[in-house]
């Protein structure tokens, strides 16, 4: 088969997080809802800041902040770890950072699949959270054992999934036909399942080790549990949440209010209560109740530096040893007044956090560089002192592990904090996962490498021509 009948991983990335997206406005009507009110906001927010649109469009970012979305999945054993990871490859998406939930009281450990290219991430950015259960953070150890032989025996992936990833794998991609079939197929491992494997007893007794235990433990597949899409005002949204039936967690997860938004911030509405059966003595089903399934949206920022980081988490532990906020939004206000309070800290312009050397920004030339004709190699802070250039900042396109913990405790319904020993595992998650997962840092030094270089090439060529 010819390469160039093949369909690319961006089209299939693009139709299955479009087909993702329509089962689960089916699944859950208020994702719909929620849809609507992100809409609103974000029309209204370009409408109200021409600088913002006019630099979205020059960056080429505009088109895809209404189709961009993450979903977030939680696995049960290495193996389906290791097979999203492969069929994720026929998309596109690849494994970025490492994320160690259970110092936040989480027991899992998690990478995000995405695309990496520029190119790709403009085309379609979707993200999936995936987390792996530690189950050697289960203190009983006949519970442990027991969940152990329950996700031994359970098949999340299709047949058809299995085939025709292999078949991608071995012919080097899927023609239309396939890939069709592809997105189909692989969406079956992501649909809500309202029939339990277990009984309402090993539930419960999953359910009083952790909730999340419960979650992954006791269905057929990793039901998608959320699908997020992105803001331009995530404070205005979380305001009007209420207008439009839907109750927000208390607080936004992330960085406070700024002008200039650094990294990621989240805030969602409340886990759903749904029916579910369970199975109780020969083929009896009895009806229960599950609690795992929420809208979230995000709004995102500057990815920043390795120093950036540093001082965002330092000022992040500062906040939280002055107010750790409670899982059921209890003192909300005290925690987001420290927030604020800490991260007075950070600089908020994009000069500053530039010339500090906390955030990763994209060059191109302006007007004045593409008129002007350079003898010479500069150094890019002269040329952006001349205006020959000037700096978009660089899209963080992952997540927080704190952030995600605290989404995760404030929809599972946990009012009080569950705490596990902190035990990061980077080794044990790759060898599961069956590749390294590649570093963010470096991911973004290069995005910001390359747009140097291409400016002064820009100039170079300017001036070889003359």
């Amino acid at each position: 088969m010819k390469e160039n009948s093949f369909v690319s991983a961006d089209e299939i990335r693009s139709a299955f997080s479009a087909a993702m997206s329509v089962m689960y406005r089916e699944e859950v009507p208020a994702y719909g809802t929620l849809m609507e009110l992100v809409a609103k906001v974000n029309a209204d927010t370009l409408a109200a800041d021409a600088t913002l649109k006019d630099r979205l469009e020059a960056t080429c970012s505009l088109d895809r902040i209404s189709e961009e979305r993450h979903g977030a999945i939680r696995l049960g054993t290495p193996a389906e770890l290791s097979m999203m990871r492969r069929v994720f490859a026929v998309m596109g998406m690849y494994p970025v950072g490492y994320y160690d939930l259970s110092t936040a009281g989480v027991p899992v450990h998690s990478t995000a699949f995405r695309p990496v290219g520029d190119a790709a991430l403009k085309r379609n950015p979707f993200r999936v959270f995936t987390s792996l259960l530690r189950l050697d953070l289960i203190a009983n150890e006949s519970l442990r054992a027991e969940a152990e032989v329950i996700l031994r025996e359970r098949r999340i992936f299709t047949s058809g999934a299995i085939e025709l990833t292999e078949k991608a794998e071995r012919d080097g991609g899927l023609d239309e036909a396939d890939a069709e079939r592809f997105v189909a197929e692989v969406l079956e491992t992501f649909r809500w399942h309202d029939k339990a494997n277990v009984s309402t007893d090993m539930y419960k007794r999953l359910h009083d080790a952790h909730r999340l235990i419960a979650d992954v433990v006791s269905f057929k597949g990793p039901h998608i549990n959320h699908l997020t899409p992105r803001t331009l005002d995530i404070d205005k949204v979380q305001a009007l949440m209420p207008e439009y039936g839907i109750a927000p967690k208390a607080v936004v997860e992330g960085p406070p209010t700024r002008k200039c938004a650094i990294l990621l911030r989240q805030t969602s509405f409340k886990a759903l209560g749904e029916p579910v059966s369970f199975r109780d003595g020969e083929g009896a089903w009895k009806t229960g109740s599950h609690t795992a399934r929420f809208g979230e949206i995000e709004q995102r920022g500057i990815a920043l530096t390795p120093k950036g980081r540093s001082l965002y988490d330092r000022l992040l532990d500062e906040s939280r040893r002055i107010v750790r906020p409670a899982a059921d939004g209890s003192n909300a206000k005290q925690y987001e007044a420290a927030l604020a309070q800490a991260f007075g800290a950070f600089p908020d312009s994009w000069a500053e956090i530039r010339e500090a050397g906390l955030g990763y920004f994209s060059y191109s030339l302006t007007e004045k560089g593409r008129q002007t004709k350079l003898a010479g190699r500069r150094d890019i802070d002269a040329l952006v002192a001349e205006g020959l250039v000037e700096f978009d900042p660089i899209v963080y396109e992952d997540f927080l592990p704190v952030s995600a913990a605290g989404i995760f405790q404030s929809n599972l319904g946990d009012g009080a904090q569950q705490e596990f020993v902190a035990s990061p595992n980077q080794k044990r998650f790759e060898a599961d996962l069956g590749v390294a997962v590649l570093n963010e840092f470096d991911h973004y030094a290069g995005i910001e490498q390359a747009s140097i270089e291409s400016c002064l090439q820009a100039l170079s060529v300017a001036m070889a021509a003359e």
